[in-house]
């Protein structure tokens, strides 16, 4: 198992639940796995309530951290980790499979990054926009013939094999070199893109038919590229400068 302070690192994050089966069984699985930071993002509130008082796991959700909106809920992750299905989606980001989602956890956690493991609605899954917060898509290999999971189910199979992978990648990863840098928090990314695209329509590049695309391909972008927390701080403050001069 992860340690006390690896799974304090990881936060599961369900983004508008609808049944409170689903909820309770997502928060008795993180239970049995001795995960305890949960986010719920705009969540019914008539079964939110209701999931609260599932067994076995009235604390945990009783701490549960509720949001509106998913930028909000991974603003303190360094990887953010969507889950989903490729049979309905084309993904935009790099797709890992469970199996190694482990390692690439436990070389976050190392550099001190903090992980947001992030689960979509029962009906339809996260969607592109939702996407777009997400460094990676994992995917649960599954038969082609019945590639959906239930919510609950997805969520114990993901942090049972999350347990197992990080701390079995200790032998695996012996003299293997990682960057000690730590990655730059969700929110920090978010401030960049903003920057950035106020710079991009300082300088009548961004049409405005043009920028809702064009934000969503900037956070896309940012996240693909990964940068540390100290080089995300001089490029916001290259932008800053860009556009403080284009504004004069």
């Amino acid at each position: 198992m992860l340690t006390e302070d690896q799974r304090e690192r990881l936060e599961v994050v369900l983004v508008s639940p609808r049944n409170p089966l689903n909820i309770g069984a997502v928060a008795r699985a993180m239970a049995n796995f001795g995960f305890a930071r949960l986010k719920v993002v705009a969540p019914y509130a008539p079964h939110w309530q209701e999931a609260r008082s599932a067994v076995g796991a009235e604390a945990l959700l009783g701490a549960a951290t509720e949001t509106a909106t998913l930028a909000v809920a991974v603003a303190g992750c360094t990887l953010v980790a969507g889950t989903g299905t490729l049979a309905y989606r084309k993904p935009e980001q790099r797709v890992v499979r469970l199996p190694d989602l482990g390692l690439l956890l436990r070389r976050e956690m190392e550099r001190g990054g903090r992980v947001g493991l992030v689960f979509g609605p029962e009906k339809h899954g996260l969607t592109r926009e939702d996407l777009s917060y997400c460094h990676l898509l994992v995917e649960i290999p599954t038969d082609a013939r019945q590639p959906s999971m239930n919510l609950g189910q997805a969520a114990a199979v993901c942090l049972y094999e999350l347990s197992a992978r990080a701390f079995a990648a200790d032998e695996a990863t012996k003299g293997t070199a990682s960057s000690s840098a730590t990655a730059a928090a969700s929110a920090r990314l978010e401030l960049l893109a903003g920057v950035v695209e106020q710079t991009m329509v300082a300088a009548d590049y961004s049409p405005a038919a043009m920028r809702e695309a064009n934000r969503h391909d900037l956070r896309l972008l940012l996240r693909r590229l990964g940068p540390s927390e100290r080089d995300a701080r001089r490029i916001l403050g290259l932008f800053r400068r860009i556009l403080w001069k284009l504004d004069r």
